[in-house]
């Protein structure tokens, strides 16, 4: 806004060489480093803690994938002892491998073999 009682002058500012300011340079350098700390702990940190969640769910799968197993033994413990008790396998031999005691002819008794 001019008025007439303010006086322009030029301002003649071709011979002012602007110094550089070595201490912005350093506090820019300062705030770089504190900014590049922090943020490298940021990420070292959040690195840490996925690679503990994935271990963690590593260690689930595998109890869970134990418990599975120990399950499927215990299942099949209790089907051995079925299939090894003596009556089920004397079942087994005269009705599928058409097995019979033996007859006293068919008998060998040791002190037969001795003499």
């Amino acid at each position: 806004m001019r008025n007439p009682y303010t006086i322009h002058r030029p301002v003649e500012n071709t011979y002012l060489v602007r110094e550089r300011d070595r201490r912005l340079l350093r506090d820019l350098l300062g705030v770089v480093a504190v900014v590049l700390v922090l943020g490298g702990g940021l990420l070292t940190y959040t690195w840490v803690h996925i690679e503990i969640l994935e271990t963690g769910y590593r260690i689930d799968d595998f109890e869970k994938e134990l418990h599975r197993l120990l399950e499927e033994e215990r299942r099949q413990r209790l089907e051995v002892s079925y299939l090894a008790h003596p009556e089920r396998i004397h079942q087994r031999a005269q009705r599928d491998l058409g097995m019979q005691p033996p007859t006293m002819t068919q008998t060998l008794f040791y002190e037969e073999l001795v003499r």
